[in-house]
């Protein structure tokens, strides 16, 4: 299964006109998660993507309360960042392996029987929920019925 690269990563984050450190390397990344992304980037991402107030306060744990603090603070907390990056990621391979940004969407809103009837969107808020998705597109990928 092919990861995303960091560099597509930081493109679907919004990259430096969001103010993204542009980076060739996980460390860089890393680095910028560790810091906190800017709020901006959770924009570019919700735009883009078309996410619903309701999708992103459920992926990032957040209340509407704290996604308000966070929009005034202009900065994610380093967890926060990181499932953003996490969403990104699986993001990014559902649309290397669907094809198009709006089948990879539409996969990721719908009910799927190798994750129990669950939709893949609600899974990616954890660690583990995101691998049982990788694990099903890499099924996809490699032609296996899921």
């Amino acid at each position: 299964m092919t990861a995303p690269s960091t560099a597509a990563i930081i493109k679907a984050l919004g990259g430096e006109a969001v103010g993204v450190q542009p980076s060739s390397t996980a460390q860089g990344l890393e680095k910028s998660i560790r810091e906190g992304l800017p709020f901006a980037s959770l924009e570019a991402v919700r735009s883009r993507l078309r996410l619903t107030s309701q999708e992103v306060s459920a992926i990032l744990r957040l209340s509407p309360r704290t996604l308000a603090r966070r929009k005034v603070e202009q900065r994610l907390s380093p967890e926060e960042s990181d499932r953003l990056v996490r969403l990104v990621r699986v993001l990014t391979r559902a649309r290397a392996v669907l094809g198009q940004e709006g089948s990879a969407m539409t996969w990721m809103r719908t009910p799927n029987r190798a994750l129990g009837g669950r939709m893949p969107l609600t899974l990616v808020d954890t660690d583990l929920g995101t691998l049982q998705v990788e694990q099903v597109l890499g099924r996809i990928e490699h032609g296996v019925f899921s």
